[in-house]
């Protein structure tokens, strides 16, 4: 593994991210800050994916359920190939295939439209099920956020990931402890967390979402599992990369200005 060659591409797509929300005057930097390393090694380093089989039946998939971290999901595909770099900076405009929660219809190489919170699990419960169905032994990777777990339907879809043995499915947990009212410990507390997963018969590992090695070490452990899912609780920072983003609620949903993208954008330079 090129763990500075990861970095690389985390850090343009840290960038372009900023770019993509401020041009846009709307968008969720804080939650895709805190995602996008996951997303650039599970595309980068880990799934079998690529601009040539991304529509095949073989590939591996990823379905970003916390839909409004799209930004994130974009950037990874532009530099997959699979839609054009050009086309970033038209995200959330009129007409344009990158609208603010990912559309199948709209965009290539979104495996789901998801945004309604709750949802993209119980789809890549049904994809990961009609995988075992057809014996291609291809791996699904579902990112869910640690707001969205308020959801009573991400439960359910728990209980089924259980149910049908899925050990072809990935749960990974964005734990970056903000939602857009606050802290979730504030609103609803999921504690104890780890306990609760491995409660319901889940493989649970818990890592620091911004460090490559241990990424690569815990889904090198995951792939070691069988019968039974695997759910992986990332640590993250909301925000991750700019000092006055980081751990900030305010830049859940908010766009920066113009002082704030500048700063922003000298920080993410620097590194």
């Amino acid at each position: 593994m090129d763990i500075e060659r990861l970095k690389k591409i985390s850090k343009k797509a840290r960038i372009d991210i900023l770019k993509m929300v401020y041009n846009a005057s709307s968008g969720h930097i804080g939650g895709s800050f805190s995602a996008i390393d996951i997303m650039v090694y599970l595309y980068f380093q880990k799934m079998n994916y690529s601009k040539d089989n991304y529509d095949k039946p073989d590939r591996d998939r990823f379905i970003l359920s916390k839909g409004h971290a799209s930004a994130a999901l974009y950037t990874c595909l532009a530099y997959k190939g699979i839609i054009s770099e050009n086309e970033l900076l038209s995200f959330r405009k009129i007409n344009s295939i990158l609208q603010g929660h990912p559309s199948r219809k709209l965009t290539p190489g979104v495996e789901t439209s998801t945004g309604s919170l709750g949802q993209g699990l119980s789809f890549a419960n049904g994809v990961a099920i009609g995988l075992k169905l057809k014996n291609i032994p291809s791996k699904v990777f579902v990112m869910i956020g640690d707001g969205e777990i308020n959801e009573g339907q991400i439960w359910e879809a728990l209980m089924s990931s259980i149910r049908y043995k899925l050990d072809n499915l990935r749960i990974i947990l964005d734990y970056n402890h903000l939602q857009i009212d606050g802290k979730i410990e504030d609103i609803k507390d999921p504690r104890p967390t780890k306990e609760k997963f491995e409660s319901f018969g889940f493989a649970t590992f818990e890592m620091d979402g911004h460090d490559f090695k241990e990424i690569d070490k815990t889904f090198t452990s995951a792939d070691k599992i069988k019968k039974k899912p695997v759910f992986i609780i990332a640590n993250t920072i909301k925000g991750k990369g700019v000092s006055f983003m980081e751990n900030n609620v305010d830049f859940h949903g908010n766009p920066p200005n113009k002082e704030e993208f500048e700063k922003a954008l000298m920080e993410l330079s620097n590194v």
